[in-house]
């Protein structure tokens, strides 16, 4: 719980905004949480009724890809979809990624 406290202090920009969007049921009335743990992990946001997290990763994660994997195998083994999508992509493609999250949110749940 800690380093979830932790890391919602040291957001990068891109999470800031996509948080943001997504905070408050703000993105069409979905409730989602930031730095959440899930199992020995912790996603960068997850929406617990749809089961759907969706994480940004900076340059540093090219470099972990097992890592990555074995995270994404983790969550689907439990449940969740995984989306992920570049920092740089959110910022320079904003709309098009909240649309994919958006259409991800309505074939895991109806509209809330």
């Amino acid at each position: 719980m800690e380093k979830s406290k932790q890391l919602r202090k040291q957001m990068t920009p891109e999470e800031l905004r996509l948080w943001y969007l997504l905070r408050s049921r703000r993105f069409f009335g979905y409730k989602f949480r930031r730095q959440m743990p899930i199992g020995p992990y912790i996603v960068d946001f997850a929406c617990i009724k749809a089961r759907l997290i969706i994480e940004l990763d900076g340059g540093q994660h090219q470099n972990n890809e097992k890592y990555d994997s074995h995270r994404t195998e983790f969550m689907h083994a439990n449940g969740w979809e995984v989306v992920r999508f570049w920092n740089n992509e959110f910022t320079s493609q904003e709309e098009e990624v909240l649309t994919v999250i958006l259409q991800k949110l309505q074939c895991l749940m109806p509209s809330p």
